[in-house]
């Protein structure tokens, strides 16, 4: 069996890429348009500029855990690539496609693998509606911002923000709100993938509020429209022993 064209993409950090240099010695490396297997080197930033860049091409993703976050990479060691690749177990990831309408009339798309979030610009609280499949659920929450995240995102700025931790395959997205002020006592809800979410900014001139889809940042919005995006889809591998079922169940037995 021929081994898998490995594109080998690296953070800017010493560490990763004096990995790229040493890993590129051994397996050679190839554009990621002709490689069967793109290699990510860095942290789980990186990983997420890697899907946002080379997502479209449909090819599975490895990443090591060269940098400060690694929840969606691999242990990093220098032997055995080849290997842990074919051993590697996937899990297959739809990505959040987000629609920001702004004060300037601009419609502005963006796809978010951990989260779709919405922030106040200033010291004042946000004022948002909140719209489900076109029915309204909530017609003021104040608040700092809310966001709606995937399953493997859902450990990262979601259970920062208290909200619930989901099981892949489960089908299910998070609404949570970042530090609300009313109604004071909601939490958030667990949403079925298919949800088409509709955020409305009910005060843009006096409470602006930005939009954020991963690491992609629009400002000034009026109205977000957050829905899971089915016809796409990434592949990530990783080693059987830590695959990211195990890391989310993992998550939610540890203090």
């Amino acid at each position: 069996m021929s081994m898998p064209r490995l594109a080998l993409l690296a953070s800017p950090t010493d560490d990763a890429q004096a990995a790229l240099q040493a890993l590129t010695a051994i397996h050679g490396s190839h554009a990621p348009q002709e490689a069967d297997v793109l290699v990510a080197l860095g942290g789980d930033g990186f990983m997420l500029q890697t899907l946002h860049r080379h997502g479209a091409l449909g090819k599975p993703v490895y990443g090591m855990k060269l940098g400060t976050v690694g929840f969606l990479m691999n242990h990093h060691r220098g032997d055995d690539l080849q290997q842990r690749i074919a051993t590697a177990e996937p899990a297959v990831l739809h990505p959040l496609e987000m629609l920001a309408q702004t004060e300037s009339g601009a419609t502005v798309g963006s796809l978010a693998y951990n989260e779709v979030s919405l922030l106040r610009q200033t010291r004042q609280a946000a004022h948002v509606g909140i719209e489900l499949n076109g029915q309204l659920r909530l017609d003021e929450l104040i608040c700092d911002g809310v966001m709606v995240a995937t399953p493997a995102g859902s450990t990262a700025y979601n259970f920062s923000a208290s909200g619930p931790i989901l099981p892949l395959g489960a089908n299910v997205m998070a609404l949570t709100p970042i530090a609300p002020f009313r109604p004071r006592r909601w939490r958030g809800a667990v949403l079925k993938s298919g949800t088409e979410v509709r955020f409305r900014v009910l005060d843009p001139h006096k409470r602006p509020v930005s939009a954020t889809a991963d690491s992609h940042e629009v400002r000034d919005v009026t109205e977000v429209l957050v829905r899971e995006q089915r016809e796409r889809s990434v592949t990530l591998l990783f080693d059987p022993e830590h695959n990211l079922e195990e890391r989310i169940l993992a998550e939610q037995f540890t203090s």
